[in-house]
C-alpha cells in the first residue's frame, strides 16, 4: 500500500515538473515529420549544423503561427549558401524589394566616395541650398546624416501617415524630386543632437553620392553616374548580376527604399559586410568603414551607419534585433514589413528573410531567427 502511495506521489511530481508529460511514464512526443520542403532547404552536406534541426528552424519561419508571410530565407555559413527555401511562387529568380535594407547599399556607396578621398565625414556636405549664410543646415556633417541625427524635421511614422515626412516624399509632393524635398525641410533639433530614423535623410545621402560623381543636373546623367559607380564599384565585383536600383523623376537614386534583388544577392551582399568589404581577396570597402558602419552612434546604441546594430539599449520593446539572444556583434539591414540581412561575423553566418509580417508577427519572426543563429556555435 505505501509503495503505491509512493509511486503515486512520484508521478505526480514528475507530471508537475514536466508539463508536458501527460501522465508518469510518458516520454515527450515527437516532432512532427518535417514536410519534403522542409528537407529540402538544406542544401549542402555540411552545413555546420544538424541538418534536421536546421530544416526545422527554417520550416519554423515559414509555417509557424504568428510569422506573417515569409517567401525566402537564404543561410550562408562560412561564405557558402547552405540552406535556402522558397514560398510557392517565388523562386531563386525572383526580385525582391529590400525597402529600407537599401540603406546600408547607400551607406557602403558613401563610404567608398569617403575612400577616393570625394567626401569627408566631419564636414559641412555638398549641398548649395544650405550652403546659404546664416543656414543652420550648412552645420550638418555626412557623419550625422549616416547616423540618422541631422535634426532636420523628417518623420517616418505618425498620424495621420499621409502628413508624415515618408509619404509625402515618396508619393506625395515630394515624389519628383525627393532630395530636394528632404533638403528643404527646417531644423527641429541642434545637428547631431537626437537620433531620428528617416528614410528622407538617405535619399539626401544618394544625392551628395550624384552631386559628387557628376556636376550635372540633368536626372539621365545624374542617373548614369550612380548606376555605373555602383555597378562597377560594388555590384559587378559582388557578382550581384540582380539588382535593379530605381531613380526619381529628378535622377536620385532611392536609396532608402527602392533596390530590388534576388534573396542570393541580398545573402551576397550581407556576406560582403561579414567579411568587413572584402571579397573574394579584393577590398572593396574599407574595413575601417565597415567597422564604422557596424559601432554604435552616440545618440543610439543599437545604430551605426544606416545599419542597425544587437547592441542592448532602453527600450523595453520593439528592439529591432535580439540581443538577448545572439553576439552583440551582430548587424542587420532591415525593410518594412519584415526583409532583413542578418549578419553574425562571430558565428560567420549571414540569414536572409524575406516576405510580408507586421510589427505584431515581426517580434515572433525575429525570435525564429534567433533560433537559427543558435544552432550555430560562437567562435
Amino acid at each position: 500500500m505505501f509503495a503505491r502511495l509512493s509511486s503515486v506521489r512520484s508521478c505526480i511530481a514528475v507530471a508537475a515538473l514536466v508539463p508536458a508529460l501527460a501522465s508518469c511514464g510518458d516520454a515527450p512526443a515527437d516532432p512532427a515529420p518535417l514536410s519534403a520542403e522542409a528537407e529540402a532547404s538544406v542544401i549542402v552536406e555540411n552545413a555546420g549544423a544538424p541538418d534536421d534541426r536546421l530544416a526545422r528552424e527554417i520550416d519554423d519561419m515559414f509555417t509557424k503561427d504568428g510569422v506573417g508571410e515569409t517567401r525566402a530565407v537564404v543561410l550562408m555559413y562560412g561564405g557558402q549558401v547552405v540552406a535556402e527555401r522558397y514560398a510557392p511562387g517565388y523562386d531563386r529568380e525572383t526580385l525582391f524589394v529590400g525597402w529600407s535594407m537599401s540603406k546600408t547599399v547607400t551607406a557602403a556607396m558613401i563610404g567608398m566616395l569617403v575612400a577616393d578621398g570625394r567626401l569627408r565625414l566631419d564636414e559641412s556636405v555638398p549641398i548649395p541650398r544650405w550652403q546659404r549664410p546664416g543656414d543652420p543646415r550648412g552645420e550638418i556633417t555626412l557623419r550625422q546624416l549616416l547616423q540618422m541625427r541631422s535634426g532636420l524635421e523628417h518623420d517616418e511614422s505618425g498620424d495621420p501617415l499621409y502628413e508624415t515626412s515618408l509619404v509625402r516624399m515618396l508619393l506625395l509632393d515630394g515624389r519628383d524630386d525627393m532630395a530636394g524635398w528632404a533638403e528643404a525641410q527646417p531644423m527641429e533639433a541642434e545637428p547631431g543632437a537626437r537620433f531620428e530614423y528617416s528614410s528622407s535623410t538617405t535619399v539626401i545621402l544618394a544625392d551628395i553620392a550624384a552631386r559628387v560623381l557628376t556636376e550635372s543636373d540633368d536626372p539621365d546623367l545624374r542617373r548614369q553616374a550612380v548606376d555605373t559607380f555602383l555597378k562597377a564599384r560594388v555590384f559587378a565585383p559582388l557578382a550581384m548580376e540582380s539588382v535593379v536600383p530605381e531613380y526619381d523623376a529628378a535622377g536620385t537614386l532611392i536609396g532608402g527604399s527602392l533596390i530590388h534583388a534576388t534573396a542570393r544577392d541580398w545573402a551576397r551582399f550581407g556576406d560582403f559586410l561579414r567579411n568587413k568589404g572584402s571579397y573574394r581577396g579584393s577590398q572593396l570597402l574599407p574595413r575601417k568603414w565597415v567597422e564604422l558602419m557596424t559601432s554604435p552612434s552616440p545618440r543610439s546604441a543599437h545604430y551605426g551607419l544606416q545599419t542597425w546594430l544587437n547592441r542592448p539599449t532602453d527600450l523595453t520593446d520593439n528592439h529591432p534585433l535580439f540581443p538577448d539572444r545572439a553576439p552583440q556583434s551582430v548587424f542587420a539591414m532591415t525593410g518594412h514589413m519584415g526583409q532583413y540581412v542578418i549578419v553574425s561575423p562571430e558565428q560567420r553566418l549571414t540569414l536572409v528573410r524575406l516576405g510580408h509580417s507586421n510589427a505584431e508577427e515581426r517580434a515572433v519572426l525575429k525570435q525564429e531567427a534567433a533560433d537559427v543563429l543558435a544552432l550555430y556555435p560562437v567562435r
